[in-house]
């Protein structure tokens, strides 16, 4: 904080300050203070002309060099002999003089350092809002300005170009085809005049004068979208293709080769019992027959697997309860089989996802888990049906899974199927603390 030494004006004041400092120190060296116009010598309180000027005109570094500058003027006049000075009365105004010009200068310097804080901040307001006008009207996605209400208060370009007439004073909802409040528009997709898909996205703020007000930004997800679409079209058709595959295999297992094995099985029983026939050879003309039905044994169930006859002919409920007692019967796994609500039947696709998302989860748990039980609860109800599967198992930690690996393809099966029928999985495990598989669908 310096004073500022030059500007002309500055000096002018200090100028003020010599002529009165002069003329005081002229009257008191007269002879006879009585015989003057000003008997006690020129007020010392007119200082506080200059001192105030100087302090409104360049604040406390003004003021205060001022005040110096006078006191130091004064000193000849304080040294005269004989008290021709004043000295007591003079000393007491000076320092009066000092202390306004300290306490106004500080006054007025905070006033202009809050005064230049004021238009500083005014001055990057304004800026941020010319840089945010300048990107509303620029940005290429639609933007909508809201008040509390949900009615559009303004539009950028791109929205108006969209939207086709001013939308100002229309409500959002009604504007964009939507039947939902303003506060849940964010994150739903709409299908605008342009063609193009829009993603809404909801900023709520407070505005100038204090009423809650809200942006919203329409994203362009139309390529987003038809990938999509073609993603889950293409993942629906390998589903399709992977079942037709399955029952075409399930059919010809059991119409050709199992077939052929229960012929052998009864031809190999006919010849060990022929006459003639050693002991030795009949022993094991029956164990190749003991054999051979094993074989087709093992094929009926590979056959069941892959399209389970109970699922197409009784519906879910059945065909869990036959899954679940084969699982039994070959791993001596406890399971169990809880069901809630009317059991009727459901869509083919939901029942054929269902059942695959239990078989998977079934599966799942006999490789990996080492549970001892396992439960499989079914809760249908008007509109969806609540498939949840709960073993006692090792567990895992879900993020340490790698969707990709091999073992573990199963998961990312689970999940594909629930959201092609319109539904979604959620997986919970931690490591001791058993698995449950949660599929949530829709009946039809």
């Amino acid at each position: 904080m310096r004073p500022p030494l030059r500007e002309r004006r500055f000096w002018s004041i200090q100028a003020m300050v010599v002529v009165i400092a002069g003329v005081h120190l002229v009257l008191d060296l007269q002879v006879s203070s009585e015989a003057g116009a000003f008997p006690s010598g020129l007020p010392v309180a007119l200082l506080i002309v200059p001192v105030g000027y100087a302090a409104l005109r360049y604040g406390l570094a003004g003021s205060a060099a001022t005040g110096l500058w006078a006191t130091l003027l004064w000193l000849p006049d304080l040294l005269l002999p004989g008290d021709r000075g004043h000295v007591g009365g003079d000393l007491v105004e000076l320092v009066l003089v000092d202390a306004v010009a300290f306490v106004f200068g500080q006054r007025i310097e905070a006033e202009r350092l809050a005064h230049a804080r004021v238009e500083s901040a005014t001055g990057e307001r304004l800026a941020v809002e010319a840089g945010y006008r300048q990107l509303f009207e620029a940005n290429s996605a639609p933007i909508l300005v809201l008040d509390g209400a949900g009615i559009v208060r303004e539009a950028n370009p791109a929205a108006l170009r969209i939207l086709g007439t001013r939308p100002s004073g229309s409500g959002v909802a009604e504007l964009l085809g939507l039947d939902a409040a303003v506060a849940d528009l964010a994150g739903r997709a709409v299908h605008l005049a342009d063609g193009h898909d829009y993603r809404v996205a909801l900023v709520s703020f407070t505005g100038q004068s204090g009423e809650p007000s809200a942006q919203l930004m329409l994203e362009d997800v139309t390529q987003e979208r038809t990938e999509r679409r073609r993603a889950t079209h293409y993942a629906a058709l390998v589903v399709q293709a992977e079942e037709d595959q399955r029952g075409r295999l399930a059919r010809e297992l059991h119409d050709e080769p199992l077939q052929l094995f229960l012929h052998l099985a009864r031809y190999l029983e006919t010849l060990a019992g022929s006459p003639g026939v050693p002991v030795d050879v009949a022993r094991r003309l029956g164990e190749a027959r003991s054999q051979a039905l094993d074989a087709a044994s093992r094929l009926r169930k590979l056959a069941r697997d892959l399209r389970p006859p109970a699922l197409d002919q009784l519906g879910l409920v059945p065909a869990l309860s036959s899954l679940l007692a084969d699982v039994e019967e070959e791993t001596g796994l406890v399971t169990e089989l809880a069901v809630s609500g009317e059991q009727s039947r459901l869509g083919q696709d939901v029942e054929l996802g269902a059942f695959r998302i239990v078989q998977e989860s079934v599966n799942n748990t006999v490789r990996h888990a080492a549970a001892t039980s396992l439960v499989v609860e079914v809760a249908l109800d008007a509109a969806e049906v609540v498939i949840v599967v709960t073993d006692d198992g090792t567990g895992f930690v879900p993020e340490e899974v790698d969707d990709l690996a091999g073992d573990h393809l199963g998961l990312l099966g689970m999940a594909e199927r629930a959201g092609l029928l319109g539904g979604r999985l959620e997986l919970r495990s931690s490591r001791g603390s058993g698995t449950s598989v949660r599929a949530v669908l829709p009946r039809r």
